[in-house]
């Protein structure tokens, strides 16, 4: 096998947490975070039978980063985790007054990360960082007051395990959202438990056709409407793939000439593409 000069290339499954409020709470409830926090994490990880133990994790008071070892169970920290995790929120905080809740948000992340001398390092850890620090992400989790958690999936976890049918997930349970942050651009879909995240007040519209995706996952795509369907019926056939509603539904076929005094209507289509899979959307 040929290595190159970073070593061998690996993607790895992602996960981050950080607690809200860290940074205004007092000492006693700073300290009291750090006693939740892992707790919490390790309960979790052990109600979806993961090895918590085996997760190489950087932690930071209110936060924590952790690389899970090769071939972990993606279906179960999207969903049985996630669930736990937030039960373990609900029960935590019962009889705490409102300002002694913890409330998280987490991100869940599939990509590339490799081992360097402070951790990790590569477009995977990026980009977790980007989606769990991103501002649709903490607007969703102080727009539902009586949350917990509030989590946000990448485009390939979101896209591969629960747009495919891999979890008990609705589709339409997740909000799609544009996420930018520093260098990073890109899409991420948000699930708040117990609320209806698609009524919830973001702050910023829902993702157009004009906005670019993170290049290491997505691609734009510019085609003409034939070539646009043919496209978007092969992405349909991909073995374990297949396209992927936006928050609307799926995009209505594109128009033909208006027949109006020869009017015409320009269609432009937008795309992601992942693993050679293309996810496209149409705007007029």
């Amino acid at each position: 096998m040929s290595v190159g000069a970073m070593g061998v290339f690996d993607r790895r499954l992602l996960l981050a947490v950080d607690a809200r409020g860290y940074g205004s709470a007092d000492t006693a409830r700073q300290r009291e975070i750090q006693t939740a926090l892992p707790r919490l994490l390790s309960e979790a990880a052990g109600a979806a039978g993961l090895d918590r133990a085996s997760w190489v994790r950087q932690a930071a008071g209110d936060s924590e980063f952790a690389v899970l070892p090769a071939g972990s169970d993606e279906q179960a920290l999207v969903e049985p985790f996630m669930r736990r995790l937030d039960a373990g929120l609900r029960a935590h905080n019962r009889d705490r007054v409102p300002g002694a809740r913890l409330a998280l948000r987490a991100a869940v992340h599939f990509g590339p990360a490799s081992e360097a001398p402070s951790g990790f390092a590569g477009p995977g850890p990026v980009e977790i960082s980007r989606v769990l620090e991103s501002d649709p992400l903490r607007r969703a989790l102080a727009a539902a007051p009586d949350a917990a958690l509030a989590v946000a999936l990448t485009v390939p976890v979101f896209t591969e395990l629960v747009a495919q049918g891999y979890t008990n997930f609705r589709p339409e349970e997740f909000r799609e959202v544009v996420v930018e942050k520093k260098e990073y651009r890109g899409r991420a879909w948000l699930w708040v438990p117990g609320y209806d995240v698609h009524a919830l007040d973001l702050g910023n519209p829902d993702p157009g056709a004009d906005v670019d995706v993170d290049a290491d996952v997505s691609a734009s795509a510019s085609a003409s409407a034939s070539a646009g369907a043919s496209a978007h019926a092969g992405a349909h056939a991909g073995a374990g793939r297949g396209h992927v509603p936006g928050p609307g539904g799926p995009a209505a076929p594109a128009a033909g000439p208006a027949g109006n005094g020869g009017d015409s209507v320009s269609t432009h289509l937008y795309g992601t593409v992942i693993n050679g899979n293309v996810v496209f959307g149409i705007s007029k």
